[in-house]
């Protein structure tokens, strides 16, 4: 089970997100058959959207996360919603690449330079568009830096993925911790402080901490109250149904082209790699629904 603790720290001055995200990351991998070094940058990923979409007010609202890049990764999307539901893919989830120069998975090299683009659709005409470049490639301060830049918040990211030697994924998750109006240079200097001292989110669950024990330990002095725990869970959301809704959608002209130039038609869901099959008798009874 994968879930998030959110709460406060610093009598309010602080809130924060810290999420074990292993069966998400692993789930994900299985759909898409992740190398290691697509594994860590999805996996980075779908961590950060999922605490990002507990963050959203409504359930009905949606977050779309898109890492634009050169790499050969060839970009990332993940979306994310308020009830704990994320999924996502890598547009070449096998990019190998040797290990960096500090012994790690090469997210970077991965990644490369481009953009980071988190749509949120709350429900309003036009959707919220926050747009920022990458600063790194390595996902976490990415996300630190448009938190600080399209939201004004500013904020700390840690993301982490370990790849176990069977190539599934042996810990994952991070947090989110962000300064609140009314936090002064004091709290900001100690936290800074505080986190170039403590180890990475891996690290620590590698140590046998509990996602409890990480909070207490990221923010030891800072007085963190837990306010929830909420499960979140890899979730696609895609079936048969919906495709021949969407089939329907456009129209029976359309049908009849299909059925007359491809004999069938074919929908393929990306975030999950189903694969929806549709023949001619098929779009024959869908034509004459129409």
């Amino acid at each position: 089970m994968s879930y998030v603790y959110r709460g406060t720290a610093e009598e309010g001055a602080i809130r924060f997100f810290f999420a074990d995200s292993k069966d998400i990351v692993e789930k994900a991998r299985g759909f898409h058959n992740t190398s290691p070094t697509a594994s860590a940058a999805l996996g980075r990923t779908l961590t950060a959207g999922t605490m990002m979409g507990l963050m959203l007010k409504e359930e009905r609202n949606v977050l779309t996360i898109r890492i634009n890049s050169d790499g050969p990764i060839g970009g990332v999307t993940v979306t994310a919603d308020a009830k704990g539901n994320v999924k996502g893919y890598a547009g070449n989830p096998q990019v190998e690449l040797p290990l960096n120069k500090f012994g790690k998975l090469d997210v970077f090299g991965a990644v490369g330079n481009g953009s980071l683009t988190v749509i949120k659709d709350l429900g309003l005409k036009e959707p919220y568009v926050g747009q920022v470049p990458l600063i790194s490639g390595e996902i976490a301060e990415d996300f630190t830096y448009y938190f600080t830049k399209s939201e004004q918040t500013p904020s700390a990211v840690a993301l982490g993925v370990l790849v176990d030697i069977d190539l599934s994924i042996k810990q994952a998750g991070g947090f989110i911790l962000q300064l609140l109006p009314g936090a002064d240079e004091e709290v900001i200097t100690r936290l800074e402080k505080r986190l170039g001292a403590v180890p990475s989110v891996t690290a620590m669950f590698e140590e046998g901490l509990s996602l409890e024990g990480i909070v207490n330990k990221v923010l030891k002095g800072f007085k963190p109250e837990i306010l929830d725990k909420t499960e979140v869970k890899y979730e696609c959301g895609c079936s048969r149904e919906k495709v021949i809704k969407a089939l329907l959608n456009v129209g029976k002209r359309e049908l009849a082209d299909m059925l007359e130039q491809d004999r069938g038609a074919n929908a393929h869901c990306h975030f999950c790699n189903r694969d929806y099959n549709f023949n001619e008798e098929d779009l024959r009874e869908l034509i004459a629904l129409l």
